[in-house]
């Protein structure tokens, strides 16, 4: 689970910012903040000494009211050495109107916590799910039956209104459906 660090905007007065004095983490985490009132801005900023193994997603943040926001500050674990780094971490709301300064110690996470436990229920078969059927068996069939209806649709058309549109409408749809006929017998014909 990824660790917080929940920072409490607007709580007691516009721009009040309620922080922890310090915070550990073992690699990576999230600020958390909390906004209890007006939208504003949060800046953030890492010192040299975290900014060497760490970094914020955007230094610049606008909170909505009553709202959460979370800011990932990523750990390049390569960089962490055998000791915890430690550093500060600048928050500033209200273009500057509060700053606090948050202690942080970072640490390289524990290999254990990232190990995955296998055991032997993995060897053994997982229950599928039921496969959808088809919605039709033979799609070739089905465009062929379709085509054989807007052939009747548009003789019925031409026999009963008998105008030179109705006749080109049905040799256009007469031209469609052996256009079709083409590709089906193209590309599958065994399907019909």
């Amino acid at each position: 689970m990824t660790e917080e660090l929940p920072v409490h905007i607007n709580r007691e007065e516009l721009h009040a910012l309620d922080v922890p004095t310090s915070f550990a983490s073992a690699g990576g985490f999230d600020i958390r903040l909390i906004n209890h009132g007006e939208p504003l801005r949060v800046h953030l900023h890492l010192d040299d000494a975290l900014s060497t193994v760490a970094s914020v997603e955007a230094s610049n943040h606008y909170v909505e009211r009553d709202t959460e926001r979370y800011v990932r500050v990523s750990v390049d674990e390569s960089r962490l050495n055998q000791q915890a780094t430690l550093g500060k971490l600048k928050v500033v709301s209200g273009y500057g109107a509060e700053t606090r300064w948050i202690d942080i110690e970072l640490t390289e996470p524990d290999p254990e916590s990232e190990s995955v436990t296998v055991d032997e229920s993995l060897a053994q078969p997982q229950p599928r799910e039921p496969q959808s059927e088809p919605l039709v068996e033979n799609p070739a069939a089905l465009v062929l039956g379709l085509g054989l209806v807007a052939l009747v649709v548009a003789l019925v058309a031409v026999v009963f209104i008998q105008e030179p549109v109705v006749i080109v409408g049905a040799l256009v749809v007469l031209g469609g459906v052996m256009l079709a006929l083409y590709f089906l017998l193209r590309d599958n014909p065994r399907d019909i």
